[in-house]
């Protein structure tokens, strides 16, 4: 599935270049629309101010849940068994498993960059609960707090056979004071097939990134 499109909190549909950053406020400023805990905002805004060179994409590091969803330039390949369900993705050869044969989620698991996730069948909708998430992660591009405490529901729906519907709530109490819902449109790319991308190769960005913020008077990693 390619090319994704947002639809917001208040159902209007965003554009396309609010892909990566799930929050903006009516002037295509982040910031301002989720329900932050003190001082998440905050800590958003700081890490979304460039050069942005403790963004995990830019450190080769595995990108947050909601950028897997968003990303309208990598493809995703999708993989449905009786018991198991995998998302594949370009981007570090990464992958996510969805176990679909009624088992539990754990409870006290060992900390995962994508957690772990199970699902099951209501009608034509697969519903998917996860946690057991890293501390830490930003959720998108703009630095949205996502940490251990998070649990997300999925419900992944194709409308018809071209279109893949996901409504995502996120539920992470640590950062946000209350529950909150996007929903991501995707389309299926057909013909196409996976590219490997693995970002450490022949990657000349970061020392350039980390000049910027020392010359800048910020903190290069």
């Amino acid at each position: 599935m390619a090319n994704s499109e947002l639809a917001p909190q208040n159902n209007r549909q965003a554009g396309s270049n609010q892909f990566l950053d799930i929050a903006p406020d009516d002037k295509g400023q982040p910031y301002h629309r989720l329900p932050y805990q003190p001082g998440m905002a905050e800590m958003a805004k700081a890490r979304d101010t460039p050069p942005k060179t403790t963004e995990p994409h830019s450190m080769c590091l595995p990108d947050g849940f909601m950028v897997q969803h968003t990303w309208g330039n990598q493809l995703r390949r999708i993989v449905q068994t009786p018991r198991l369900l995998l998302i594949l993705l370009e981007y570090n050869a990464m992958y996510r498993q969805i176990f679909t044969d009624g088992r539990p989620l754990p409870i006290e698991p060992n900390p995962a960059w994508n957690g772990y996730s199970t699902g099951k069948w209501e009608g034509d909708t697969l519903v998917v609960e996860s946690s057991g998430y890293k501390d830490g992660q930003w959720l998108d591009t703009a630095g949205d707090p996502f940490t251990d405490a998070a649990k997300v529901t999925e419900r992944f729906r194709r409308p018809d056979f071209g279109h893949l519907q996901i409504e995502i709530t996120v539920n992470d109490p640590k950062a946000y004071t209350k529950p909150w819902t996007v929903t991501v449109n995707q389309i299926l790319a057909a013909d196409t097939d996976l590219l490997e991308f693995i970002c450490l190769e022949n990657e000349k960005d970061l020392k350039h990134m980390n000049a910027a913020a020392e010359k800048a008077g910020g903190v290069a990693k």
